[in-house]
């Protein structure tokens, strides 16, 4: 017989976390008291029970030094309301599904609006939504009762109102309700709340029960969602059972049955699960060797041929272990020679979880492969084999194995899923959370998709579940790196490396096991106002190492080129006499300011903007307008340029500019100031934070010595901006 679990079998996102939250807080010593139960299964519930956790229905029954756990069907409003009254340390477990019903219905209260709620009104979660709403409200279960309540109270269609499901209802009813509704309520706004873990759920159950000769549904028989996964495969298969453990399962139930289906409720622990497929496991072989015993009387030797094979393919039981000569290799399958005369065959998918493997390049003819039996087909004479299962079960004992030694292993990033990535491994499925991904939490996922990586296993579940961390090893591997770089690190030393983090002085860089800080003035020629101008985290940049102080493990470095540096351009492009364009960028009372090149401003003096006396600047330019000027004077040392455009009028129409007391600073030698070329001395460093936590510090004294105070001369504001 072949049993196929449904793949959405156990625990839901909400009930996960609920579970977790009191787990967390056993394991942290707490004393913990539910209100309700936790979640619907009387055996998790036995067993929080076990390890001290108590259900209470009053709040009145918490003691002072206990933590109040709400459920994950939630409460109503008045239960947090009474135990903050009474002063009661509350954890909120409530599925975030089901709080944001919540949130529906109160808004509907404060706008006057009436509740719809699609539920079982018995049902915790229901109770809770009710609770939660100032609104009247109206409870259905099905279409009639739903068409009943508005023909009983007519007025309700033409009142403004809002429609909401309970997590677990059944999807199929509630399309029909939403019909009525649109038909029926026209101002009735309608939210698709059924958990989407449910929708699936049932849809995945519809489909595997019409499939199965048997179906066992897994699961509190006063667990809503479980009760509607019943409902649900009863419709297509008759012989569908709802059990709670493996204890109620018996071996006549699967006489005669070929194809046997497995589904489990939302809040089905995974080792109950686990614990009825052994069962079944165990139960179906029985009823095998029963049947076994019943039609085959005869020893090999007083078998016909026929006889022989057919009983020979009786004694391979499913799961058995058995190596395969590889007779012919194709794209799609592989077949074998198991012994005995048997043909067995191991499809692509069977053969490895790599997708894109390419069977013909892997295995040849005489290869023998190490296989597990999966099912017979006693009419054809052949064996469906995987090595891809076989791989895994010793895979797994590696897993072990390596959590046990705190071993590193390798494997490549197959999937990156909500809340992390999924990594292979021989065969084996682990799962690495996002906080266990990387080394930074701002680095994303997706670029790990496709790539080899080595992980550490740091936890292993019930149903051969592995957690894995990336990060560990990262660590360790960053720490060693760390000590060669402090080790060899001299100043001029080049590096490329990554923007971890941006801040407002600057930008700090991990040069392959430590971090530097490029100040935000060694970050362009020009000056900027934040890093982010120039690069963005994750970057990749090439830097130099300025200076090093290694007592206090601080690294300043620079990333400007000296080559890039508009002084140097400037020199070797533009002499004194030359003629060229400019850019009026700004103006003060003595003067416009016309850019150059870029980084580079020289100053049009007032006398010096026309063959006319000119009261101020403005009356003859304007910021944002070219015009042409020659370049008069050049100051190597102080790197500042004078520009005229006077200079460039025919010489007859000049006139003479009457005589004025002008202050020194007000010349016509007034010139743009240059940003000089890199110091060899390296500039006092800021107070740089620890290379871990770069984004804590922001010193003051870290102010750039580019920034000119308001209140400057006019020859300190001649000066060009870096």
């Amino acid at each position: 017989m072949k049993i196929t679990v449904a793949e959405t079998a156990g625990f839901c996102f909400g009930v996960n976390r609920a579970v977790n939250i009191v787990e967390d807080l056993i394991e942290s010593g707490e004393k913990v008291a539910t209100y309700g139960q936790i979640i619907h299964n009387d055996q998790m519930v036995e067993e929080l029970k076990n390890k001290g956790v108590r259900t209470v229905t009053d709040i009145n029954e918490v003691s002072v030094d206990e933590n109040l756990v709400i459920c994950s069907h939630g409460v109503p409003d008045e239960v947090f309301a009474n135990c903050k009254e009474k002063g009661i340390k509350v954890l909120d477990a409530t599925c975030p599904f089901v709080s944001k019903i919540h949130e529906i219905v109160r808004t509907a209260g404060k706008e006057n609006k009436a509740v719809f709620i699609a539920g079982d009104k018995e049902h915790q979660e229901v109770i809770g939504i009710k609770g939660s709403t100032s609104s009247p409200v109206y409870i259905f279960s099905s279409e009639e009762e739903l068409e009943n309540i508005l023909k009983n109270d007519e007025k309700l269609q033409n009142q403004p109102s809002v429609a909401v499901s309970q997590t677990t209802f059944n999807e199929k009813v509630w399309n029909n309700c939403k019909k009525i509704f649109k038909k029926l309520c026209t101002n009735t706004v309608i939210f698709d709340t059924i958990c989407n873990a449910t929708s699936v759920r049932q849809t995945e159950a519809d489909k595997l029960s019409k499939e199965s000769d048997i179906m066992i549904v897994v699961g509190g028989r006063h667990s809503s969602n479980t009760k509607k996964l019943y409902e649900v495969c009863k419709r297509n298969c008759d012989s569908t059972y709802l059990v709670e453990t493996d204890k109620e399962l018996s071996p006549r139930l699967f006489v005669g049955k070929t194809r046997a289906g497995v589904v489990a409720g939302a809040s089905t622990p995974a080792y109950i699960i686990k614990e009825v497929l052994k069962t079944m496991s165990e139960n179906l072989q029985s009823v095998e060797q029963e049947q076994e015993t019943e039609t085959v009387q005869k020893s090999y030797e007083e078998m016909t041929d026929e006889e022989a094979l057919e009983a020979s393919l009786s004694a391979l039981s499913n799961d058995q272990k058995v190596v395969g000569v590889v007779l012919n290799v194709a794209p799609n399958e592989i077949q074998v020679d198991i012994g005995r005369g048997l043909a067995g065959y191991v499809t692509a998918e069977e053969y490895s979880s790599d997708a894109n493997v390419d069977m013909t390049k892997e295995v040849k003819v005489g290869d023998k492969l190490n296989l597990l039996i999966m099912r017979t087909n006693d009419q054809e004479g052949t064996v469906m084999l995987s090595k891809r299962r076989f791989d895994a079960i010793a895979g797994w004992d590696n897993i072990v194995t390596a959590k046990n030694e705190n071993t590193i292993l390798t494997g490549v990033v197959k999937d990156v899923i909500k809340g992390g990535v999924v990594v292979y491994t021989e065969g084996v499925r682990v799962f690495i959370p996002a906080s266990q991904a990387t080394l930074y939490k701002s680095e994303p996922l997706d670029g790990l998709k496709g790539k080899e990586v080595k992980f550490r296993i740091i936890e292993i579940g019930r149903g051969r579940k592995a957690v894995g961390s990336i990060k560990s090893v990262l660590k360790e591997e960053r720490k060693e790196a760390e000590s060669k770089i402090w080790e060899n690190i001299a100043e001029g030393d080049r590096f490329e490396g990554t923007v971890k983090s941006l801040t407002g002085y600057g930008a700090f860089v991990d040069i392959g096991g430590v971090d530097g800080m490029v100040h935000i003035s060694e970050l362009s020629w020009s000056r900027i106002k934040n890093p982010s101008e120039v690069v963005l985290v994750g970057d990749k940049i090439e830097v130099y190492v300025k200076a090093v102080d290694k007592e206090k493990k601080k690294i300043s470095l620079g990333y400007k080129k000296p080559e890039e540096n508009p002084w140097v351009i400037f020199s070797k492009n533009y002499s004194v006499g030359d003629t060229v364009k400019v850019t009026i960028v700004s103006m003060t009372a003595y003067g416009a300011f016309a850019r150059i090149i870029p980084g580079i401003d020289g100053l049009i003096h007032i006398s010096q903007i026309a063959n006319k006396h000119v009261n101020k600047p403005q009356d003859e330019l304007k910021i944002g307008q070219e015009v042409e000027v020659k370049i008069t004077a050049v100051d190597e040392e102080k790197k500042r340029v004078s520009l005229s455009i006077r200079a460039l009028l025919p010489e007859e129409e000049k006139v003479q500019e009457p005589v004025e007391e002008t202050k020194a600073e007000e010349t016509a030698e007034v010139v743009s100031e240059i940003p000089e070329e890199p110091v060899e001395t390296v500039p006092e460093m800021p107070t740089e934070p620890v290379a871990e936590t770069p984004a804590e510090e922001t010193p003051a004294e870290e102010t750039p010595a580019e920034e000119t105070p308001a209140e400057e001369t006019p020859a300190e504001e001649a000066k060009t901006e870096e």
